[in-house]
């Protein structure tokens, strides 16, 4: 298991999980309840049905603050009533192709958002570190599938990669001038393309291959010769845990730290994904090319996690094929009719018994 601290270090913690309706935030609070921190939420409601946060609910030791971070004033009033030991950012507007309908929202969210995050937390007396949370797609990525690593210049050709490398300026900013002198730990974590069960999330690939199931038509790929550095929701949460539990705990680590596949892993195609996830779910649905103009998305993308290795003894416990197929058989259960909280449970423990 990746997490060194284990319950010991998070049974005194109060944490401030922001996004924590969305699909990571669920397994997020799951694994922290499970852990015994005090987890104190904050997000907007979630956007679709089914959702995984009202089907692992209720959390024990958990308080939940419907709010957007854009609104100042409510995420002063959250810090102020959780009064966070620890900070884990990740509510964010996050997906490229609404990024392109939605620019403004977009850059809102995860830029200004951030920095009211990061405002309110310079009044929070007992904290002792923030993690905010990125992506693998802030870097300037020209397609040529190298592995990024975390001194590779940032950018973004679409409106989410962008506000996602500014959300890197922005921390490292809030970091320079105010937190660190105020003995308070700022990093960034840029994660893979995550998987897991219970996401149903809209434009996302693993959802629309269990969507596809269940309305009897083909899927539509875009772009179904790209990769991505897939990764399970729990080998990506691992990361952020470890990487969290550090800075409150040790001196002088980066601050930024890729999270991704470890580098024997071969990379899988969208279309590979579709296919696997597919017949791990029995489906015959099949997909097909999408039709007419989609917006630009970087043909290859690639993480390099050594320094997460080194820094913090992190590595991915799930290769990309084991973790969509440990996906699938989320869904395969969920369809089956057992409880999403005990599919869950169940898959923690299992990932918990990784060596």
């Amino acid at each position: 298991m990746n997490l060194a601290g284990g319950p010991e270090f998070w049974s005194q913690q109060r944490v401030l999980l922001t996004g924590h309706t969305g699909f990571k935030g669920a397994w997020a609070s799951l694994w922290l309840e499970r852990l015994g921190a005090e987890v104190h939420g904050l997000a907007l409601a979630p956007d679709h049905v089914p959702d995984l946060y009202s089907r692992l609910a209720p959390f024990a030791g958990a308080t939940s603050t419907i709010a957007d971070v854009n609104d100042l004033a409510a995420v002063r009033a959250a810090v102020a009533a959780a009064r966070p030991t620890l900070v884990l950012h990740m509510a964010a507007h996050p997906l490229v192709r609404r990024s392109y309908a939605e620019p403004l929202l977009t850059f809102a969210t995860n830029i200004t958002g951030t920095a009211h995050v990061l405002e309110a937390l310079r009044d929070a007396p007992d904290l002792k570190a923030a993690l905010i949370v990125t992506t693998d797609k802030v870097y300037r990525n020209d397609g040529d599938g190298r592995r990024f690593v975390e001194s590779d210049r940032l950018g973004g050709h679409d409106p989410y990669s962008a506000s996602k490398a500014g959300t890197e300026l922005v921390a490292a900013a809030y970091a320079d001038s105010f937190m660190t002198k105020a003995g308070v730990a700022v990093a960034t974590a840029r994660a893979g393309n995550v998987v897991g069960g219970g996401d149903w999330s809209a434009d996302r690939l693993v959802p629309d291959v269990w969507r596809a199931l269940h309305t009897g038509t083909p899927l539509e790929l875009r772009y179904p010769l790209a990769t991505r550095p897939w990764q399970h929701v729990l080998d990506c949460l691992s990361g952020y845990f470890a990487f969290l539990q550090a800075l409150a705990t040790a001196p002088d680590l980066p601050r930024a730290l890729n999270f991704g596949p470890a580098a024997g892993d071969a990379p899988v195609t969208v279309a590979e994904v579709a296919d696997i996830v597919a017949k791990a779910l029995a489906s015959t649905t099949g997909w097909r090319q999408a039709p007419g103009d989609h917006p630009r998305e970087a043909p290859a993308l690639a993480l390099d996690a050594d320094a997460a290795a080194q820094a913090l003894g992190w590595r991915p416990l799930l290769p990309a094929r084991k973790a969509l197929t440990w996906s699938a058989d989320w869904y395969r259960r969920f369809d089956a009719g057992e409880d999403a909280r005990a599919i869950t449970l169940a898959q923690l423990t299992a990932y918990e018994a990784l060596k």
